[in-house]
């Protein structure tokens, strides 16, 4: 089968299998450049199958040596439809990571069902006995409670006042007016439960109670904060209550692994483009215009480059990581330095006042549509996209 990207809405339905491995073997080999850093050897990724999470889990095994475990929803090819993207980079990265001895297993569910959570503690049982690193990093539309079986739905709005923004068409560079109503208060309190920390705090709390954790466990989530042009949407808005949420979890989990010396803590990433990040109103706009100014001032950083510089940098140091005034480790710093928000609030103030069809000229609206494609396995050097083939490559 010929398979070509298929994208609506900036959302793209489709997946390369051969591009996708060609993309994971690209993170690789860029780790493994890098060297080595001392830190945990047993992981746990919940959410391993794209961006940040996939990132966290290459640099984990081929920075580390760590064995890992990843868990993530995805679907495997069938008849004439490809897999999803994250199904291919996770089986893609099981072959890489087994072709260097490291341990490595797949658990391919909800990540939110309490079924999931007993497969993977068993399978940490069986095969690894304790973990002392648990790296959470989910993106999910919606979550089924696992208690009362309710289903619930986040919802990327405003609160209090609809919000509205220029946008922009990253395949085309057209720059349009978005607006989003206000959010509801039960979209308010449903894109928490989506979003927020609720589910970090149970998946810690279950290793906690099956004693599976490591005496100095530690555990990350990932958060962000952005800037003025999109906090309306995204830091004030539901997505930014869900933020807070997670962020507040953060606590509750240092109290309850307190007596293993255990460590819950945030870190404050960089915006770039994903597949969850490009559907929120205005802020491909605002990530085409920081990638210009931050590739202009060689500071730009992919989801690996930020994964590397956390876990070498920060975290396994044999030092404390500096922390923000809330507890936050900023992996955003590079982002938010006032000489680059500067740059590009010159430049959102020229697509605001001027009467603009496209930003080609303004925006890196090349690089953010080749990175999105990327994560789904499109426009990987090597790859020859003309060839018919197989969907199910492993």
């Amino acid at each position: 089968m010929i398979i070509k990207p298929k994208i609506w809405n900036n959302i793209c339905v489709t997946a390369h299998p051969l591009g996708c491995h060609a993309q994971v073997r690209s993170q690789i080999n860029y780790i493994k450049a890098k060297g080595k850093v001392e830190g945990p050897k047993k992981t746990v990724i919940i959410g391993a199958s794209n961006g940040y999470g996939l990132a966290a889990r290459i640099v984990s095994t081929f920075s580390l040596g760590s064995a890992t475990m990843g868990v993530a929803y995805e679907h495997a090819p069938k008849e004439r439809r490809p897999a999803t993207a994250g199904w291919y980079n996770t089986e893609s990265f099981k072959v890489e990571a087994q072709k260097e001895g490291y341990p490595v297993w797949n658990v391919n569910g909800d990540a939110f069902s309490e079924e999931i959570k007993t497969e993977v503690v068993e399978l940490i049982k069986e095969k690894l006995g304790q973990v002392d690193f648990l790296v959470y990093s989910i993106a999910a539309p919606r979550r089924i409670d696992p208690i009362t079986g309710e289903i619930y739905a986040s919802a990327i709005k405003p609160i209090g006042e609809k919000f509205t923004a220029k946008t922009v068409d990253f395949l085309t560079g057209k720059v349009s007016h978005v607006t989003a109503q206000p959010a509801t208060e039960k979209e308010i309190v449903q894109t928490i439960k989506v979003m927020g920390g609720e589910d970090w705090f149970l998946w810690t709390k279950r290793l906690f109670q099956e004693n599976l954790i490591k005496s100095g466990f530690l555990t990350i989530a990932f958060s962000y904060v952005g800037p003025e042009f999109t906090k309306a949407i995204y830091r004030d808005g539901t997505i930014g209550r869900a933020k807070e949420d997670l962020e507040s979890k953060a606590d509750e989990i240092n109290r309850l692994i307190a007596s293993v010396n255990g460590k819950a803590i945030i870190s404050v990433n960089k915006a770039l483009v994903t597949r969850a990040s490009a559907v929120i109103p205005a802020v491909p706009l605002y990530i085409a215009l920081l990638y210009k100014v931050m590739k202009e001032k060689h500071l730009h950083e992919g989801c690996i480059q930020q994964m590397r510089r956390l876990y070498h940098d920060v975290l396994f140091t044999g030092k404390d990581p500096k922390l923000d005034s809330k507890g936050r480790i900023r992996m955003d710093d590079w982002e938010i330095r006032k000489d680059v928000q500067q740059a590009v609030s010159d430049l959102w103030k020229i697509v605001e006042t001027k009467n603009l069809d496209n930003i080609e000229d303004l925006g890196d609206i090349k690089g953010l549509r080749e990175e999105f494609l990327r994560h789904h396995g499109f426009g990987m050097p090597g790859v020859d996209y003309n060839q018919d083939v197989e969907l199910d490559i492993f």
